[in-house]
């Protein structure tokens, strides 16, 4: 089967599934229901993506098929799947040493089955790629799958004229992040910066993407972006199929000359000051979420941003959240599937004390296959090198449901006091979300038809039936809890 007759069925599919939830209240009426009132049937609200970070391509296979399938997320993203150095750090990934896909997460041939189980759970593929540059080591070495390489020489990839030499600071390291040729043209990190700006550069980068897709990838992730000229990536991605996602990864800076916004004709940017603002609003006042994104000082707009809570980066210079956080990092993740803003990105990873620490590996280096402990939760007791599994927490996986049925749906019947916010989206569904350390308790406006109503986030097969009556609801949430109710799950 092509890769494009696979999309198309995928997206069959998920049509379907959601066309098989169960219908709002009110549907064996003589009257025919109020589409408004029904879960969305249009996929506008299945757009959820994973980051399963340091996952194997045969764990990613079996979470899209056990759990990220049904749970209606879109779309996982993987960590750079290319021959890297060796090494434990996490950042080993990072440091190319080949485009062959042989890595310490699988080979290619896994690599291929995952893509293909994913998609027959109905979830796309998106992988992290790094095309800035190659490896940060000056002393030579041999990749994971056996490539000698050394800092500039990379035998049948690149020659030492493949890379920028910036001679703008002592060592070619960047220096100033105010100044533009610096941050695109010297090394960050030592990290061999390629000279991007070639043709023949260009054409051997896009070669390595169309590989990717050419085996089902359906999009990628640009690491580094802010340090390759946008015309640069332009080139780069223009290779690929137009049904392809691109995200980039632009870190916004204060006063700084390169912004996301430049990149924006390229595809989708990482607003990292959404996420950097989430953590103050959790720690602050919970209803200024419903503000988030709003500033188009601060933010790129929503089609051109994917917002998240916390990535492999943030979660260890604690910039943002993390699973260290708890709940709040559940309950943040709540307020951004909630809203509107961006295209949200979940982030899973496994828990660490220093800050390079890889993943748990055997003796040879390959990464042991991620496992989730049963009921996994926010603030349970992990060790270092424990698979966090945050994308299984109740409150996540049910706010992605959520979102599935309420759609396209507006923002509607906004309320927030203290340290609680609660928001509608139409007439599908409602959320309240309490980071406070007292119970709630409020009669609440809501626009979800009269009924009773299951709390998605409670887990599957719980259901402490709560009444709307006369577009009221009494609520009860406990401190530090959110509840959800929506027109897939009723009494």
């Amino acid at each position: 089967m092509t890769h494009l007759a696979r999309r198309a069925r995928r997206g069959s599919a998920a049509l379907a599934a959601l066309l098989l939830l169960p219908a709002a209240l009110g549907a064996c009426s003589d009257d025919p229901p109020d589409p408004a009132t029904q879960p969305a049937s249009d996929g506008s609200g299945h757009d959820v993506g994973v980051q399963l970070f340091q996952w194997t391509w045969d764990a990613i296979a079996q979470e899209c098929s056990t759990t990220l399938g049904p749970a209606g997320y879109a779309w996982v993203l993987t960590s750079p799947p290319n021959e890297h150095i060796t090494g434990e750090p996490w950042w080993t990934s990072y440091q190319p040493v080949s485009y062959r896909l042989e890595s310490r997460l699988g080979t290619r041939e896994q690599f291929a089955s995952m893509v293909d189980a994913c998609h027959e759970a109905g979830v796309d593929v998106r992988v992290d790629a790094v095309v800035n540059h190659m490896t940060g080591q000056d002393v030579p070495g041999t990749g994971w799958a056996g490539s000698p390489y050394e800092h500039y020489e990379y035998p049948g990839t690149w020659t030492p004229a493949d890379f920028h030499h910036c001679g703008l600071t002592p060592d070619d390291d960047i220096a100033m992040y105010l100044d533009r040729a610096q941050v695109q043209t010297c090394e960050l990190l030592n990290l061999a910066d390629l000279d991007t700006g070639a043709a023949h550069v260009r054409e051997r980068l896009a070669a390595y993407l169309q590989d990717l897709v050419g085996l089902g990838v359906d999009g990628f992730r640009i690491d580094a972006a802010k340090h390759m000229a946008t015309e640069d990536v332009a080139a780069v991605v223009a290779a690929l199929p137009d049904d392809v996602a691109v995200m980039q990864e632009v870190i916004r800076g204060s006063a700084e000359p390169i912004t996301p916004e430049e990149y924006t004709p390229n595809g989708q940017v990482y607003e990292f000051t959404y996420g950097k603002e989430l953590a103050g609003v959790v720690a602050g006042s919970p209803g200024l979420a419903l503000e988030l994104g709003e500033s188009t000082a601060r933010y790129v707009r929503s089609a051109d941003a994917v917002a998240f809570v916390e990535n492999h980066d943030t979660e260890r210079n604690g910039s943002t959240l993390s699973y260290r956080a708890g709940t709040d990092d559940a309950l943040a993740t709540v307020l951004m599937l909630a809203g509107t803003y961006g295209t949200p990105q979940v982030y899973s990873g496994y828990a660490f004390e220093d800050v390079d620490a890889g993943p748990r590996q055997d003796t040879d280096g390959r990464v042991l296959d991620a496992t989730c402990a049963p009921d996994v939760a926010p603030g349970d007791d992990l060790a270092p090198g424990d698979w966090v599994c945050q994308h299984r927490w109740p409150q996540v996986a049910g706010m992605v449901g959520w979102r599935g049925v309420v759609g396209d749906a507006p923002v509607v019947d906004t309320w927030s006091q203290g340290d609680a916010v609660a928001l509608g989206r139409g007439q599908r569904g409602f959320v309240v979300v309490n980071l406070g350390d007292d119970e709630l308790r409020a009669t609440l406006a809501t626009r979800l038809p009269d009924g009773e109503y299951c709390d998605v986030l409670a887990g599957a097969g719980t259901c402490a039936p709560t009444r709307v009556r006369d577009g009221r609801v009494d609520v009860v949430v406990p401190a530090g809890s959110a509840v959800a109710w929506d027109v897939s799950r009723t009494r």
